[in-house]
């Protein structure tokens, strides 16, 4: 038992390791306020969840979310809710989601387990930014759609309030994260013959 908990622990470790460099390097950054497209950076710990469960994912993905925060959270300029929501919804929570990747390992198929699970987790995770966007920078949706040319110009004559706040966030956070979600589930679906020996070898050990 003892051997079978470090061995989960030691391989959640090397998983978490390999998010952490990926989500630094390579990756193609092109947004002022954050958000960066990098080489599935979120997979390994997806990965992890498979294999050990959602539980287990959840901790490495609570785990890579602090890795997160101490490397890219200032929160200076930014009220107290505001801190908060930005702390929750753009690190915390974001990463976090990302262990539920394990939530169709029960399926027959790997493969289709592992990129549905890897497009629900990557989902939420986008979902998460969505929320920060709209809460802590929405006040940029007008400068962000002014800078924009003629499709900004479109856009602010027609919405306005909460709706333009919304196609802001949906937007900016969307530039990034969309092409990340695409990018992990295709992943995840190449890889699946890969996870499914490292499964059948955790149950045989």
């Amino acid at each position: 038992m003892k051997n079978e908990k470090l061995r989960t622990l030691v391989t959640c470790a090397l998983l978490l390791a390999v998010s952490a460099v990926l989500s630094v390097y390579p990756k193609f950054k092109f947004l002022l306020n954050g958000g960066s497209i990098t080489f599935c950076s979120m997979l390994p710990i997806i990965v992890a969840s498979y294999v050990f469960g959602v539980k287990t994912g959840l901790l490495t993905g609570f785990a890579f979310s602090l890795i997160q925060l101490i490397t890219g959270f200032s929160g200076s300029g930014l009220g107290p809710v505001a801190f908060v929501v930005e702390l929750l919804f753009d690190y915390v929570i974001a990463f976090t989601v990302l262990g539920l990747g394990g939530i169709f390992r029960n399926l027959k198929s790997t493969r289709s387990g592992l990129a549905a699970g890897a497009f629900i987790a990557t989902l939420l995770r986008f979902i998460s930014h969505l929320i920060s966007g709209i809460v802590v920078w929405g006040e940029y949706a007008e400068w962000f759609f002014g800078n924009l040319s003629s499709f900004g110009e479109s856009i602010l004559s027609k919405y306005s309030g909460g709706m333009l706040t919304f196609l802001y966030s949906f937007i900016y956070n969307g530039s990034y994260m969309i092409p990340e979600i695409i990018i992990t589930t295709a992943a995840a679906a190449l890889i699946a013959p890969l996870v499914k020996k490292l499964m059948d070898e955790e149950e045989q050990s």
